[in-house]
């Protein structure tokens, strides 16, 4: 069933990115999803990350979705293939002290806010303009580029036109390569908008 669902979400994406969500998921189901070829998994707690991270394959891309507090990225710099979730200039600047101290350039993406909803966390657009011209001062991060969630909405306009408004974003920064955006409900709809990486959970699972 999970080989299927995977199927199914390749013949719309082709081969840009899938990254599985595996949160709450156990040991199991994601060893289903391993089977199948597939390698990149997200997670959006550290200590749950923690704990598969120490009990699965090795091979195992792990990228941290959900929000970061600044006193944990300590435990996931050395492992971590991508952290999606910089959401602030503070937390930038502590990932890259603490990639420093362990003499490993970490991967990123910058969150932007484009949902209306307060509980969806992202920069403004004036704040990621700052982080985007001085980039080079983060000497132990690589932005690799950014990510944004759009309203949980059933109205499918209002999904595009945030998505557009990411888009453009990213069109505009011609040295990112990757634009992260569309998950379960959504990701049809971010493939049409530009999507070149698609955080799926609920579905592959189902």
């Amino acid at each position: 069933m999970i080989a299927q669902k995977i199927k199914e979400i390749k013949k719309v994406i082709g081969s840009k990115k899938l990254i599985i969500v595996s949160k709450n998921r156990t040991f199991d189901e994601i060893l289903n999803a391993y089977k199948t070829g597939h390698r990149d998994f997200g997670e959006n707690r550290v200590q749950e990350l923690l704990k598969k991270y120490e009990k699965l394959p090795k091979d195992i891309k792990w990228h941290m979705i959900g929000h970061l507090q600044k006193n944990k990225v300590k435990y996931i710099i050395p492992f971590i293939h991508l952290i999606h979730s910089v959401d602030s200039i503070e937390l930038l600047e502590k990932i890259n002290s603490v990639s420093e101290k362990k003499q490993i350039v970490t991967n990123c993406l910058i969150q932007i806010k484009i949902a209306q909803e307060k509980s969806k966390f992202g920069i403004s657009k004036s704040n990621f303009d700052i982080i985007n011209n001085n980039k080079n001062q983060f000497s132990f991060i690589n932005i690799k580029g950014i990510m944004g969630m759009a309203t949980a909405s059933l109205n499918e306009e209002k999904i595009k036109k945030e998505f557009n408004t990411l888009n453009q974003i990213y069109i505009n920064s011609s040295d990112f390569e990757i634009l992260c955006m569309g998950m379960s409900q959504d990701y049809k709809i971010a493939n049409k908008c530009g999507s070149n990486m698609f955080r799926i959970g609920s579905y592959v699972f189902s």
